[in-house]
């Protein structure tokens, strides 16, 4: 009998071991068919993000973008806007890391209302934010005419409002990106170093910042992108000097589509090697206390 049942187990056997490979490649094939719909879908919001530049990128010509990048108002234009656009970032990071910090770790009533007052920026639009930052920062401002008067600082038409307008619409990414890194810290490591004798400086400085930084840097990296972009809150508070956006809008109604797009795409090739830069130096930023 038991001579008999063996061919009968081999035959099964052998019919089972094609199904199993079938049973062990169908994860695979579900994960690849799962990736090529992210791709799908992930490659229709990259083109169409890809074909107005292109679009703009195209109809260049190297004669016509050397031409206008010799026109003294562009260089001083992009130069304006990035020196503007990292003090603006700078700032975010001195002011908006601490907020990012309290709004992670603390219990405060009114937290809630804090981070929502953070994001307000985001949905307000920017001609709104520009004509809001008047009633501050203006000739009559509550701030910006005792500020005139006393220091002599005066931020309507001036490098200090385009920083001010920068500021109002691009801090929020700041303090978001500084919050999530907070929040992803296991609080159990500020508490060890603390029984272990250090301060709560110390480890703020040692623990908490250290192993936040990747996300301050990206946060400073989107602040920066989100600043140099800006046009109507700067245009409202301080048309000049000129930014460049602003300086890309004055030769688009001066002289039409051709000279404002050539500027267009030199601060385009500016701001994408600077932002390059800037997310490289945050993901080498990252990295464990010591």
């Amino acid at each position: 009998m038991a001579s008999a049942s063996e061919p009968r187990r081999s035959a099964r056997r052998r019919l089972a071991a094609p199904a199993a490979a079938v049973d062990r490649l169908r994860p695979n094939i579900g994960r690849h068919a799962l990736l090529l719909v992210l791709w799908l879908l992930g490659s229709l919001l990259l083109a169409f993000i890809v074909a107005p530049l292109l679009g703009l990128v195209s109809a260049q010509t190297a004669g016509n973008l050397a031409r206008v990048a010799a026109m003294a108002d562009v260089r001083d234009a992009i130069g304006l806007s990035l020196g503007c656009a990292v003090a603006a970032a700078l700032l975010a990071g001195v002011f908006g890391t601490p907020l990012a910090y309290l709004l992670a770790r603390s219990a405060f009533p009114g937290r809630e209302i804090v981070a929502a007052i953070v994001d307000l920026p985001l949905a307000v639009p920017h001609t709104v934010a520009g004509i809001a930052l008047l009633y501050v920062f203006g000739r009559r401002g509550f701030i910006g005419g005792p500020a005139e008067r006393w220091f002599g600082l005066r931020f309507w038409g001036t490098v200090a409002g385009i920083v001010a307008a920068m500021l109002f619409v691009a801090a929020p990414y700041a303090v978001n990106a500084a919050r999530l890194g907070f929040e992803a810290i296991d609080p159990r490591l500020e508490r060890v170093a603390r029984t272990l004798g250090a301060g709560p400086w110390r480890v703020m400085w040692r623990i908490t910042l250290p192993l936040a930084r990747r996300s301050i840097a990206t946060g400073l990296t989107l602040t920066f992108a989100r600043a140099i972009s800006e046009f109507a809150a700067v245009a409202i508070l301080a048309y000049y000097p000129m930014t460049a956006p602003v300086q890309i809008y004055e030769m688009f109604l001066r002289y039409g589509l051709g000279d404002a797009a050539a500027a267009s795409v030199l601060l385009l090739a500016v701001s994408l090697g600077l932002f390059v830069l800037f997310r490289r130096l945050a993901v080498a930023g990252g990295g464990t206390a010591r």
